[in-house]
């Protein structure tokens, strides 16, 4: 790496920095701290889901799964939006008027109290590992490229993250994403994309070069596509950085059709990532560990200056995501943990010194957590895991189902939680089988509770709910 390519990766260092002190002087409210006082437009809504959803691990994991499987590789990316068109879809109209901050403030007025503090428990846990996969790619791009020490790296890019997140909350990441929304599609579509295949011989070299496997759709195999949908697009929908964007938006409108605008977006962007790393098994056939592909394609194919641009692009990528799912993760704790038991009475001064907090604490945590487990894709699964075992059936049939009780809700996911974290233990974190276990006895948990008669049970539909906590 040359000289100019380092300059203008400390030049968007520095800009993050900026902005983030920028967005202390704007958060003024734990309303603004946290959901950016609910005032984002269409392309301000649209850049920064795009941008939180395709983080690190899908640049960096799908390059690597391209490399291995071909364009069958894409679907795991192909999942998470087809997870934010369902979202937008069917989701956005009953969760938007509901005018709350985390997934686990609507679980309570649902259900009941314990369920909202379960759930908070679970999805922060959630959060956290998502923002840890996100520095683990941090430390991967600093090291292929600086030649830095893994733990250094991380330290560095998770500091940075920690750092504008903990001063400014969503604003700060509000203004950081449509930054780095605009260098991560530039550099995707605009450089990244036809360097690669030009530097591999163009399309039909590809063809003429590679095995007809990495042209099949379902080499990567159904298992595991199976696996991505289980994984991803149900646990997308009920993810609490997800949600807390989709509270962002002005209007119900903005926020219906900006998530089925990055949901499109993000199918693009798989594709566009396979084949990189399509070419990347003819320009670089036998690269040591094909997670850092993308990295030493970077390095390989581009001149100087655009180098940096590209290398920019994916730390966009993962600052992106690891700052929102770092702030949901604080919101969560905050939100609905804290503030009920110890600070109930608290002004908003106070709130959101807790909520700066919190942010450093669960910031901090995650570094550690990413030194210690150093895998992206291994991390983000086993966080999506528990998010979609646990959590999915409860919060869906709390929308559409009235006769869902309280008592079916808490336990739901106290027994799933348990089932998918023994079967990972026993058969693997690789394996699908503890998500469908999970799933199913969510389900059935629901189901059962809901059904059988109790002298004091009762059966809270959603508009009892809102007389209850109005």
């Amino acid at each position: 790496m040359q000289l100019l390519d380092i300059i203008v990766i400390l030049i968007y260092f520095g800009t993050m920095i900026v902005i983030g002190l920028y967005g202390s002087m704007k958060a003024k409210t734990t309303e603004e701290y946290v959901l950016a006082g609910r005032n984002l437009g269409f392309f301000m809504f649209f850049g920064c889901m795009a941008a939180v959803i395709l983080g690190g691990a899908s640049t960096i994991g799908t390059a690597k799964l391209g490399y291995q499987y071909g364009i069958s590789g894409m679907w795991f990316v192909v999942m998470i939006g087809l997870g934010m068109l369902l979202l937008g879809i069917f989701m956005i109209r009953p969760l938007y008027g509901e005018k709350v901050k985390t997934i686990s403030e609507l679980l309570g007025k649902r259900y009941n109290t314990e369920t909202r503090y379960l759930s908070a428990v679970v999805a922060s846990i959630y959060t956290l590992m998502v923002s840890v996969t996100q520095v683990i790619g941090m430390g991967t791009v600093f090291h292929a490229v600086l030649g830095w020490d893994d733990h250094v790296s991380m330290l560095v890019g998770g500091g940075i993250v920690l750092f504008y997140t903990l001063l400014g909350g969503m604003w700060s990441v509000t203004i950081t994403d449509i930054v780095q929304f605009v260098i991560k599609a530039t550099g995707i579509f605009v450089i990244m994309l036809p360097m690669s295949l030009y530097a591999a011989g163009g399309w039909s070299n590809l063809v003429s070069r590679l095995p007809d496997s990495h042209f099949d759709l379902t080499h990567i195999g159904l298992t595991q596509i199976l696996q991505y949908f289980l994984l991803y697009t149900l646990g997308l929908i009920i993810s609490q950085d997800i949600w807390q964007r989709t509270f962002t938006a002005k209007t119900e409108r903005i926020s219906r059709t900006g998530s089925i605008a990055a949901g499109v977006f993000s199918i693009a962007y798989a594709i566009a990532i396979s084949i990189i790393g399509m070419c990347g098994v003819v320009v670089i056939p036998n690269i040591d560990n094909p997670q850092n592909i993308f990295a030493a394609m970077a390095l390989k194919i581009l001149p100087p200056g655009v180098l940096g641009l590209v290398l920019a692009c994916v730390c966009s990528a993962l600052m992106s995501t690891s700052s929102g799912t770092l702030l949901a993760s604080s919101t969560l704790i905050t939100n609905d943990i804290l503030k009920p038991f110890f600070f109930q009475n608290a002004d908003e001064k106070r709130l959101m010194t807790v909520s700066r907090v919190v942010t450093l604490l669960v910031g901090l945590t995650g570094i550690v957590f990413a030194i210690w487990i150093q895998d992206v894709l291994v991390a983000l699964d086993v966080a999506y895991a528990i998010l979609s075992g646990a959590i999915f059936v409860p919060v869906v049939l709390g929308f559409f189902w009235k006769r869902a009780t309280a008592k079916a809700g808490f336990y739901s996911i106290i027994i799933s939680t348990l089932v998918i974290i023994a079967g990972l233990a026993i058969e693997g974190i690789t394996s699908t089988n503890p998500i469908m276990y999970g799933i199913a006895v969510s389900f059935l948990v629901m189901i059962i509770l809901s059904l059988i008669p109790a002298s004091k049970e009762v059966v809270v539909s959603n508009e009892t709910a809102k007389q209850e906590h109005s």
